[in-house]
């Protein structure tokens, strides 16, 4: 259905996509505390992490592909080679057809939609299968874009929603029924995804684990940090992919952070997102192995020899509901499971650094690279350690505020995967990129010099370096000699330099 469907959309213009994404964008705006509620019934978010993490990021993404997504897939001309200055050269951007997304559950409307946004944009249709963890909202979220599309006339199965467990992305990725996948979820599934994709050679783009540093230098904004990493460790329960993971602060400021940080993570609040309570910290989605997995490594650590300053155990406060008490943990290294594993919930792991050099290593001892932050008034110094730490996005003294900046790509390096989604570069990885040549002026095409029409003439070898030599040798005194002795051998079919500008032959 989705690959008919595609076939007359792909006939749309960039204006009629634009209607379509332009009602969506008003449907967000006007319901967006119906969306961020049906969302944290799925997934335990509070409705401010779902206010920023599903509805705000949505409506940029939006805004910005209507802006500037017809600019990114306009015909983009080339330089072309001196030889052949009578053809252009230009690149086109053509839809792929069909493109599968496998959605992870951390923000069921926004996951849904990004590839959605995309896929539309580019004139392919999408078929996404959500997490089995977020399938109710998923559901209903997909219904959204159908209306929307048959409103504007449009048929609304060029959108699909597959859902199941693992069974079903397995089918999806290796029967080469897509055209291209875009994978958004853990390391181990991910290697999983490119290997029965690569069966079909079926391109795929990763999204996986992270382990984000969050520095914190001596001569930093220090209000202005704290809280910053605050609302990066525990927005949305530690559930981000760019999360912060690993927090490193030099060690003349680390007492301070510590005793500034620690009675704001005590007061914290979790329960149940009811209407008209205070939350500040939601559930964790997949409910036990979640909570198992955060307390295998903070166990760890703290027999390894970290100090465990609140937190550290499942919140029995709570009777509905899986949540981990908001925990901070101390004097973490590099050995510890708690620095190499995503932990994917309300951690902060505090490391201490000594100088550049030292957190740099600290910050680069770890499989995982997807986003970093660094603070520093010094603007030097900070673009000099996003330079240096392993990364594939970097924001200097602010948190994940590359994802909401949507005109840059987004995706990481080493284990945190590879290829990138958002920007230019996301939408045109939505296209079959195709290299074209035409001529340039009417009446002038490409043809055959004689001496090297078939059957080759004795000179032909000599004439091709004639020709070379008058385009790439350097100065300007030779290329008379070239051009006469080309214009001979086009007459004396047998005839040939004896030398060719400096090489004899």
């Amino acid at each position: 259905k989705a690959r008919a469907a595609q076939r007359k959309w792909a006939g749309t213009s960039f204006a009629e996509r634009r209607k379509v994404l332009g009602t969506l964008s008003d449907f967000v705006v006007y319901n967006m505390r119906g969306i961020c509620e049906m969302s944290g019934v799925d997934t335990g978010k509070t409705l401010v992490d779902g206010a920023l993490g599903e509805i705000l990021t949505t409506l940029e993404k939006i805004r910005w592909t209507m802006k500037e997504g017809e600019d990114a897939l306009r015909d983009e001309y080339r330089g072309a080679a001196p030889m052949l200055f009578h053809k252009k050269a230009k690149v086109e951007f053509h839809p792929l057809g069909v493109i599968a997304a496998i959605a992870p559950f951390n923000y069921p409307f926004h996951n849904l939609m990004n590839p959605v946004i995309s896929s539309l944009f580019s004139g392919n249709a999408v078929v996404v299968k959500p997490s089995e963890h977020s399938t109710w909202s998923s559901m209903w979220f997909a219904g959204i874009i159908r209306r929307v599309l048959k409103h504007h006339g449009h048929d609304p199965n060029l959108v699909q929603i597959v859902s199941g467990e693992a069974d079903v992305g397995q089918t999806l990725v290796s029967e080469g029924l897509v055209d291209k996948i875009f994978f958004t979820g853990s390391t181990a599934v991910g290697k999983k995804v490119a290997l029965a994709a690569a069966a079909t050679l079926t391109p795929v783009v990763l999204e996986l684990g992270g382990k984000d540093p969050f520095v914190i230098c001596d001569d930093a904004d220090f209000s202005q940090a704290c809280q910053l990493v605050m609302r990066g460790v525990f927005q949305n329960a530690g559930q981000n992919c760019i999360g912060v993971e690993r927090v490193f602060v030099q060690d003349s400021i680390h007492q301070k952070f510590t005793d500034r940080i620690v009675p704001e993570v005590k007061a914290l609040r979790q329960r149940i997102n009811v209407d008209g309570w205070e939350v500040d910290v939601g559930a964790m989605t997949m409910g036990e192995p979640a909570l198992k997995h955060i307390q295998r490594l903070v166990d760890d650590a703290v027999a390894k020899g970290a100090k465990l300053l609140c937190g550290g155990s499942r919140n029995t406060d709570v009777t509905h509901g899986a949540f981990y008490r908001p925990t901070v943990l101390d004097n973490v290294t590099s050995d510890m499971l708690v620095a190499q594993e995503e932990v994917f919930g309300p951690v902060m792991s505090i490391f201490s650094f000594k100088d550049d050099d030292d957190l740099v290593a600290l910050a680069n001892a770890c499989p995982f690279a997807l986003g970093s932050s660094v603070f520093s008034l010094n603007t030097r110094r900070a673009r000099a350690l996003t330079k240096r730490i392993d990364a594939g996005m970097a924001n200097i003294n602010d948190f994940g505020v590359n994802y909401l900046a949507q005109s840059l790509p987004f995706g990481g390096m080493k284990q945190s995967g590879y290829d990138k989604f958002a920007g230019v570069e996301g939408l045109r990885g939505c296209c079959m990129v195709k290299a074209v040549t035409e001529d340039r002026f009417p009446g002038v095409r490409t043809t055959i010099p004689p001496p090297m029409q078939y059957p080759m003439k004795k000179n032909a070898f000599a004439f091709v370096q004639e020709l070379i030599c008058l385009f790439y040798e350097p100065g300007w005194l030779h290329m008379a000699d070239n051009v006469r002795n080309m214009m001979v051998m086009l007459v004396f079919r047998s005839w040939s330099p004896g030398v060719v500008s400096s090489g004899w032959h």
